[in-house]
């Protein structure tokens, strides 16, 4: 598989020092997904992550100020890697409601590797943002940093998602808000899948990101597209109406 080199770009504000242009930086970056991934966010700390990569406590502050910071630049990392896959994938297409089934499948699958990214393991990472990305702004400093551009990334994420939505329906009144849904809805099923069972129908031990794929689908289509009691369908297809897909 080749190596795409690619540099995500991320709000200056969350780091010291740019992580991804030095190969410390890039190392600390990759040991830290593994380590959160490894001990929960709560466990993990720097002074563990410093001997992990026998280097220094000290030069891994060089770098972030503290590891909230680094819990938010890694999710920002993830949502700006959701949206570049999005518009790779969506190029070409044309038909909004095919390009829509496109960004949701982003959604779901955005763990999966089409390209190469040396210093992130996408599904690793993947599975801290359904664990712990919550917490990258479900604090009391979320205003704060708010101010300071810390979402900016979600924002653009869920507006890009949004105007594939007006595509679709242009008098739909709340895209933002089913753009933000669905978001948080892939995230919270799949850890329902793995952790809560009984608060989704997503079967843990069946092919849970392919369900959950499903499940955005039926929403957004039953929100988007659908008279009345009209199914669309746990697959994805399309509602149909007289026979036709509508």
């Amino acid at each position: 598989m080749a190596i795409l080199a690619i540099e995500l770009s991320i709000n200056e504000k969350l780091f010291l020092r740019n992580p991804q242009r030095t190969a410390l930086g890039r190392k600390i970056l990759r040991h830290s997904i593994l380590m959160i991934d490894e001990v929960g966010l709560e466990r993990f700390n720097f002074r563990r992550l410093a001997s992990r990569i026998k280097s220094t406590e000290a030069s891994v502050y060089r770098y972030f100020e503290n590891k909230q910071l680094l819990l938010v630049y890694l999710v920002n990392w993830y949502w700006e890697w959701m949206k570049f896959r999005i518009d790779m994938r969506v190029m070409h297409i044309n038909d909004p409601r095919e390009k829509l089934k496109v960004a949701l499948s982003c959604i779901v699958d955005a763990a999966k590797r089409n390209t190469r990214v040396t210093f992130i393991d996408e599904d690793i990472l993947h599975r801290i943002v359904v664990a712990e990305g919550a917490k990258a702004y479900h604090n009391k400093e979320v205003d704060e940093q708010n101010k300071d551009g810390f979402f900016l990334s979600y924002k653009s994420l869920c507006q890009k998602i949004a105007d594939i939505i007006l595509e679709n329906n242009p008098t739909f009144p709340y895209p933002r808000a089913l753009a933000s849904n669905l978001l948080e809805m892939a995230n919270n099923h799949i850890y329902f899948a793995q952790h809560l069972p009984r608060l989704t129908e997503v079967d843990g031990k069946g092919d849970v990101l392919r369900q959950v794929e499903e499940l955005l689908v039926y929403f957004a289509w039953k929100m988007l597209f659908s008279n009345g009691n009209e199914r669309s369908g746990a697959n994805g297809s399309l509602p149909k109406q007289n026979g036709k897909p509508q």
